[in-house]
């Protein structure tokens, strides 16, 4: 039996990092039998098809607008877990998701057995931003959910403490946090702060007398 245990998100956007955080901490502290993988998905979308194509269990770790107060963990199980993750468009990476189980499943390689594990975001909108506290003091409680629900497959982790280092070192969320620009340094509200800047003038266009670039477009089909 293949399990696969797959954080996706985006690190970039606050909370919306939580799945990979996730897996983050079990690649760093916990050990696993051989048929297990604890992959980072990120925002891979339909990528991701062959890999959950071969997993007979698959537990997902994402951030989940379920309409509860921010930092509410909640699973969800198997048929149900579709639904949850088209409840609200907050990122590109939900709805992609979406379609990788609609496309392992018209495939014929769909998992078996299929855990959601979400988070309530607190905050979604700080470009570079981290976790919120909130929503980083369920990573270790997403863990022990996650492998409460694997036992029943008779699968064991250990957990080793180790902090060992990822592949990719960048991805790290420690370094991740200590690393961030101060918002003097980085715009963190995108074009509304450059616009308001001395630096920066908004001006009509003026004419010089050379003839303009005419479009015609084609709606025809658009709606």
């Amino acid at each position: 039996m293949n399990i696969l245990l797959l954080g996706i998100g985006n690190v970039l956007w606050a909370d919306e990092g939580f799945g990979v955080r996730v897996i983050e901490h079990l690649q760093k502290n916990y050990r696993f039998p051989a048929n297990v993988k604890v992959m980072d998905g990120g925002t891979q979308g339909v990528y991701l098809v062959e890999h959950v194509q071969a997993a007979d269990v698959l537990v997902v770790f994402d951030a989940v607008d379920y309409g509860l107060p921010p930092g509410t963990l909640k699973r969800i199980a198997n048929e149900d877990v579709p639904h949850f993750f088209g409840a609200k468009k907050m990122s590109l990476h939900q709805t992609g998701f979406q379609e990788v189980l609609a496309m392992a499943q018209m495939l014929g390689g769909d998992p078996q057995f299929l855990l959601l594990v979400g988070v309530q975001p607190e905050e979604l909108d700080d470009y570079g931003g981290s976790l919120r506290p909130s929503v980083k003091a369920q990573i270790q409680p997403a863990i022990e959910m996650a492998l409460t629900y694997l036992r029943a497959f008779d699968i064991h982790a250990d957990f080793t403490g180790s902090g060992a280092a990822l592949a990719d070192p960048v991805l790290d969320m420690q370094r991740y946090e200590q690393e961030r620009p101060s918002a003097d340094e980085a715009c963190r509200i995108g074009d509304e702060r450059i616009l308001q800047s001395g630096a920066f003038a908004v001006q009509a266009p003026q004419a010089d007398g050379q003839p303009s670039l005419q479009v015609d477009v084609d709606y025809r089909g658009k709606y």
